[in-house]
């Protein structure tokens, strides 16, 4: 199995509210991790919810198509 890469890191600049960043400094939490991570996983929401706008006639035509006509190879399905 191949190692994994860490991903690149960048140096930036952000402004926190005050108690909030001393309440979770007192309590150990790493910042930058927990930035990092919400930032994260707010960049997959945004993408997926782009998708689904940017997807969404194909959607809806496909939905319609399966009410008129079902589900292909729908005879052969096992569950």
């Amino acid at each position: 199995m191949p190692p994994t890469v860490a991903p690149a890191k960048k140096a930036t600049n952000i402004t926190l509210s005050a108690d909030v960043l001393a309440e979770a400094k007192a309590m150990g939490i790493n910042i930058s991790q927990a930035c990092d991570q919400f930032l994260r996983e707010m960049v997959r929401s945004e993408r997926e919810r782009r998708w689904q706008r940017d997807h969404a006639d194909f959607i809806a035509a496909y939905n319609q198509t399966v009410e008129a006509e079902g589900l292909t190879l729908e005879q052969w399905r096992t569950f």
